[in-house]
């Protein structure tokens, strides 16, 4: 039996926009009695009542158009923030690919940064020393892995941040329209490796407009729309169990 390692149950996000129509002290003093003038809120609900479990091993896709939820939803699961009601539970450690290099410090080298970021993983300094050079032979930086990473272009920068998320031996791998990184290489060694983590037990949870993608990766689907799921099941090639990865 699968045990269950993400349980999302009643989960709602609420967001709070703030307008203000007067941008001069006098325009606030005014609104003090004009209503026209004075600030207004606006709540926004971008996640409506959202449950699912992901077992050990799993992969989902979340489907949807741009606006749909999947990107919060992806941010609640790796706790950059918190829901506005309803539980999330995950065991294990959390790699979230959501926007790579967040965390990283421009005035550190590479190698710096390495350390650093593994640390916010829950590493200590000599489990990264153990992983150290293969994150770096992954990247292939080479020797700008010494120069300060504010030098790096977008694409180095994401290289070294896949590369550091895929190495720190995560249970769980989030990956928002991320997989695309680098060049066709790259990106062929970035499938590779994700493909090798799902073999090894390592669940993911996957936010993709690509259809073929997410039936590469993942055997189950939930499509969102508005914030709330409109569909899910498995894909029709995965009925029988067989898993892309």
């Amino acid at each position: 039996m699968t045990t269950s390692i993400i349980n999302v149950q009643d989960v709602s996000k609420i967001f709070t926009l703030h307008h203000t129509p007067h941008r001069t002290l006098k325009q606030r003093v005014v609104g003090v009695w004009d209503k026209r003038s004075r600030l207004t809120s606006e709540k926004i609900k971008v996640l409506d009542s959202i449950s699912f479990q992901l077992g050990t091993g799993e992969s989902l896709a979340l489907l949807g158009h741009n606006g749909s939820g999947k990107s919060t939803l992806m941010q609640l699961l790796a706790g950059v923030m918190l829901p506005t009601s309803g539980s999330i539970a995950v065991k294990g450690r959390i790699a979230p690919l959501i926007e790579l290099g967040v965390g990283f410090h421009p005035e550190l080298t590479g190698q710096e940064n390495i350390y650093l970021n593994a640390s916010l993983y829950g590493l200590t300094n000599k489990e990264t020393r153990e992983i150290y050079s293969e994150v770096v032979e992954f990247s292939g930086l080479g020797k700008f892995i010494d120069t300060p990473v504010k030098h790096y272009s977008s694409g180095m920068y994401m290289r070294l941040g896949f590369s550091i998320a895929v190495h720190v031996r995560p249970t769980i791998l989030l990956a928002d329209e991320i997989l695309a990184v680098g060049d066709s290489e790259f990106q062929q060694k970035c499938f590779e490796r994700i493909r090798s983590m799902q073999q090894d037990g390592m669940s993911l949870i996957l936010v993709t407009h690509n259809d073929h993608q997410a039936q590469q990766f993942c055997a189950r689907y939930m499509r969102l729309d508005h914030g709330r799921v409109v569909a899910e099941g498995v894909f029709e090639d995965n009925q029988k169990g067989v898993n892309y990865a």
